[in-house]
């Protein structure tokens, strides 16, 4: 073959992808390890902070309720990653808070039997027990479809087309926690997007293949740099006479989390009171579990991928289903305030540093557990302004979605009916979704466009058609399996024939080294 020939052979698929330095099953040192560690730590914070910040002011909390919840949620959240990379899909995920569940808490808290307390300390309390009685109950829907093989049925006919428009979205839908987060302090929100693409993509060419390893590291490197420089500003008085808006976002102490949290805590399971059962609240916070188990569902094929690991079997994605429903039962144990899903940015870290080490997101997992137990310092770090946190985002949502591009390489881009599913589930994925916001917004409603007499159903509505990726997700996956079903070239346009080997765990040897259970529990929870 002519050199010109080669130049024309297009890009060969890649069942794993190649430039990953550590896999799932291999690991850094321990040095590189614990460092690396951190830095999923310190990017998962963000969605921490911000999610109680948002919640905890509508329930009648103040800082020290904040301060109380984000403390809980980090050591739920440890808890819940150790399951997950132990005993659920064993991939490097670190497990977080949903911003899904945020809908369901607001539609709680603005309940008129919580609106009549005058002391905000009671109506914080039961609230918070009206929430977490809600997502106990709920927990029972995951861990079902998880557990009883329901939802390993479900993504068997998930092809990597439906997938493409899942995927993406997970990481695109959340667009507005990107640059507008970012703008609210462009002075170091700025500096910080631009500190990060230099480290962690300009660096590794400049030096080529002799570089150091510095840009595994720069999250790390650029965050205290451009931390510090935001530190500067606030004592030499930058924004001594600015609004309290601009305040609240660039100065590095308006967080209240210092100030609101207790040397040494260790949360408790039911220790806001007794949960309390509402069946409307029940039904809002179950079609919230269900939206995360989407969304989950897509950011574990993202995370298989830059782990450099097989498609995961339907059995082990509905493993790690049913133990997302553990989580969530979990947060309702302990009273989180918000239910938990695969943390996206997290994934997108993966992609940033090319290591996929399970063991390196076990040991955030220490630190989360770790800071939660000692709050003073753990909200030392947890005050970083949250633009620096919208800069971050802006690259690690971007990576979890250009993972969903990547699975365009199965399908067939020369037909018209791989076309019309890709383009119409993305528009729909993105303009429903912004449809049921800024009607909510400009009607001055807690509720989308859907009215019944029922309330708790006009939210459920909102819930599952304000998740992009649910929304295209489930267009796709109708389309692709209804639109030419019987034509003969539809399967092979879909890349089903890619996946075909990993609908049941045996087919692929692959599958065991990746996805087997430790300590020889495979023998007596076999995977199908």
């Amino acid at each position: 073959m002519t050199k010109k020939e080669e130049e024309l052979k297009p890009h060969p698929v890649e069942e794993q992808l190649r430039c990953v330095d550590f896999c799932a099953n291999s690991n850094p040192s321990w040095v590189q390890a614990v460092i690396l560690g951190f830095q999923h730590y310190l990017v998962m914070l963000g969605t921490t902070v911000i999610i109680p910040t948002i919640i905890v002011p509508y329930m009648g909390g103040g800082h020290v309720e904040k301060a109380q919840v984000i403390q809980t949620l980090l050591f739920v959240s440890g808890i819940n990653t150790l399951l997950q990379t132990w005993f659920g899909t064993r991939l490097p995920v670190v497990i977080g808070a949903s911003y899904r569940f945020i809908v369901p808490v607001i539609y709680i808290a603005f309940a008129q039997k919580y609106l009549l307390f005058l002391d905000s300390r009671g109506r914080f309390l039961c609230t918070m027990r009206a929430i977490q009685g809600a997502m106990l109950i709920a927990s029972a829907l995951p861990m079902l479809l998880g557990f009883l093989g329901i939802w390993r049925i479900v993504v068997r006919f998930l092809s990597p087309l439906s997938a493409v428009p899942l995927v993406t979205l997970v990481g695109l839908g959340l667009y507005e926690n990107g640059f507008p987060l970012l703008a609210e302090c462009v002075e170091i929100g700025l500096p910080e997007l631009i500190a990060f693409v230099f480290l962690a993509q300009y660096i590794p060419h400049i030096w080529g293949s002799d570089r150091p390893i510095y840009d595994r590291f720069a999250v790390l490197i650029s965050v205290g740099i451009v931390w510090a420089f935001a530190a500067l500003l606030t004592v030499v008085g930058a924004y001594k006479d600015r609004p309290l808006k601009t305040q609240l976002s660039c100065r590095v102490d308006r967080s209240g989390l210092l100030s609101g949290s207790s040397w040494i805590t260790i949360p408790y399971p039911i220790q806001w009171g007794t949960p309390e059962v509402y069946a409307g609240e029940v039904f809002v916070m179950l079609v919230a579990a269900f939206v995360a188990i989407i969304e989950s569902t897509g950011a574990l094929v993202a995370a298989s991928r830059y782990a450099s690991c097989t498609h995961p079997p339907a059995s082990v994605l509905s493993r790690g289903i049913g133990w997302l429903g553990f989580g969530i039962f979990l947060d309702g144990l302990f009273g989180t305030g918000v239910g938990s899903t695969v943390s996206v940015e997290n994934v997108g870290l993966l992609a940033v540093t090319r290591i996929g080490s399970r063991r390196v997101v076990q040991i955030s997992a220490a630190f989360m557990i770790f800071f939660s137990i000692l709050g003073k310092f753990g909200a030392i770090v947890a005050s970083i302004p949250l633009p620096i946190v919208g800069a971050l985002y802006c690259i690690l949502f971007a990576f979890m979605s250009a993972s969903g591009l990547g699975l365009l390489q199965y399908c067939n881009l020369n037909s018209y009916r791989t076309l019309f599913i890709v383009g119409f589930s993305f528009f729909l994925g993105l303009s429903i979704p912004r449809y049921f916001n800024e009607y909510v917004i400009t009607s001055g409603r807690h509720h989308g466009p859907v009215h019944t007499h029922s309330q708790w159903f006009n939210e459920m509505m909102t819930v599952i058609f304000t998740s992009p990726a649910t929304v295209a997700g489930m267009v796709a996956m109708f389309l692709d399996l209804t639109l030419g079903r019987k034509h003969s070239d539809s399967r092979k346009d879909s890349g089903r024939h890619w996946w075909s080997k990993f609908k049941y765990f045996g087919n692929d040897p692959r599958s065991e080294e990746f996805y087997s259970l430790p300590y020889g529990l495979s023998k007596y929870f076999p995977s199908y």
